[in-house]
């Protein structure tokens, strides 16, 4: 046996560690999965959210709960009965230092339509409001209005946004102690322009 079969036989250990490690790992995060996927299918099925024939505009901001709805809404529509189509939407806001090339490599592979919209909403934020003060109100109504816009051209019936619990509690809790009014955020609703139908399916 040679130099190199004996630190083979040595590093066997450890190599049988790291597959029993990365099974375990896998199983979590599959058991994770269904987890979240049994949630989302029964808020779809309580809210009637999705329905037959639907065209689910999912928006991408980036970040790791849009992903998951993402990969959660394309598991889905797998499984299901309901027979419905889903495009990918970001919106890219221009803002600085925005690796823009990760979420388009991402969707590129996945195989499904999508589409990029890009916007600098961030040079008319930062004209409008004062330095300083809060720029989430203007930035959110820009962005909505795009969003709203998008869907009517690309034809879609629904538009899923990836707000999950936590966001839903946090908002109710801003309107109660900032507000003074018992609002939060509905699963299901009639968007702003009175034409798209807004759903959050992580809800």
């Amino acid at each position: 046996m040679n130099a190199r079969e004996d630190n083979f036989e040595a590093d066997k250990p450890a190599r049988e560690a790291l597959t029993c490690r990365q099974q375990k790992e896998a199983y979590e995060n599959n058991k994770l999965f269904k987890w979240l996927a049994r949630q989302v299918g029964q808020a779809i099925g309580d809210f009637n959210m999705i329905e037959n024939g639907d065209r689910v505009m999912v928006c991408l901001s980036g970040g790791k709960d849009n992903y998951a709805m993402l990969d959660i809404l394309m598991r889905l529509r797998e499984r299901t009965p309901i027979d419905f189509e889903i495009v990918a939407v970001n919106l890219d806001q221009k803002q600085p230092g925005f690796p823009e090339h990760v979420l388009l490599e991402y969707l590129s592979k996945l195989g499904i339509p999508f589409h990029i919209e890009n916007q600098d909403t961030y040079s008319i934020v930062k004209r409008l409001v004062p330095e300083g003060k809060t720029t989430c109100s203007l930035c959110s109504r820009l962005r909505r209005s795009i969003l709203y816009r998008v869907a009517g051209e690309l034809g879609v019936t629904k538009i899923a946004l990836g707000h999950y619990r936590d966001d839903i509690l946090q908002t109710l809790l801003l309107n109660i102690f900032y507000g003074g009014k018992l609002k939060d955020m509905p699963p299901k609703l009639q968007a702003d322009d009175g034409k798209s139908i807004v759903i959050r399916p992580l809800a």
